[in-house]
């Protein structure tokens, strides 16, 4: 999970040299990179291609295509910590939704620790005038369909290769994505075929590690572990895009990870 947080952070940097790329059609490119990538490894190692549960195996390609493409949106039109703040709600809808889609416990102390690392999205949040409710209301619609996708994923762990569950995600979106993009098409020039090229090869190494990881642990415990993205986020961000935060945003950031820690450390028991 912690190789997962470090490609999805590079996928996330990426995307956000993109702002006149529309969200959608980067990922169209992204979509066809991973198409193409797990289909010839998928056939090289003589796997079914379609799998076994082909219900649940769209399902997860449309919870997780809603998901991507409200969070590229909001990576393009709000500061990249933020963003991923936002997005890093997944875990705790994740745990949530488990109790009844995997019926998953959840001890009732590991939910106090939960509104300890939501408070801090809150505080967060609260204090970025940078962020429109719009674009929140996106994100947090971006993080329910994050924790359907992984739900799904563990509902698929005694019947399907983690390969096959990410082939599914392109196979889904590549031809919602080619549609809505033939409508706000913008051509890519210069280094922006290299950036698209950088995504999808970040999205499919972070997907991989991802689906294994969700596959073989307890949902609480790997979702948690996706909470260290944030300060990847605020790295980058700081260096890369001179995003800077006032106290209130590092005083949620700290409230955010304690509750993290607080949950794994007392799951783990």
């Amino acid at each position: 999970m912690l190789l997962a947080g470090i490609f999805f952070a590079f996928m996330n940097v990426t995307v956000k040299f993109l702002p006149h790329i529309p969200a959608i059609e980067i990922i169209l490119f992204r979509s066809i990179f991973s198409f193409i990538f797990t289909y010839l490894v998928l056939r090289k190692k003589n796997i079914p291609v379609l799998g076994t549960n082909k219900k649940l195996l769209v399902l997860r390609g449309v919870v997780g295509s809603v998901g991507l493409i409200t969070f590229f949106y909001t990576l393009q039109k709000i500061p990249l910590a933020s963003a991923v703040t936002i997005q890093y709600m997944g875990p705790v809808f994740t745990s949530i939704l488990g109790i009844f889609i995997v019926k998953e416990r959840v001890k009732p102390i590991q939910f106090f620790y939960f509104a300890i690392a939501f408070s801090g999205v809150l505080v967060i949040e609260g204090f970025d005038p940078r962020i429109d409710p719009v674009y929140l209301l996106i994100g947090i619609v971006s993080a329910i369909f994050s924790g359907l996708a992984y739900n799904v994923i563990r509902k698929l762990k005694n019947t399907e290769h983690p390969l096959v569950i990410v082939f599914y995600f392109p196979l889904v979106t590549t031809p919602v994505a080619a549609l809505i993009s033939y409508y706000g098409w913008v051509n890519p020039v210069g280094w922006d075929w290299l950036l698209l090229l950088a995504i999808g090869i970040f999205t499919q190494f972070a997907q991989y590690f991802m689906t294994m990881a969700y596959q073989n642990a307890n949902l609480s415990k790997v979702a948690n572990l996706t909470y260290v993205g944030i300060i990847y986020a605020l790295g980058f961000g700081y260096f890369l895009f001179d995003e800077t935060y006032n106290l209130w945003t590092y005083g949620g950031m700290l409230l955010v990870l304690s509750g993290v820690i607080l949950n794994m450390r007392f799951s783990g028991k």
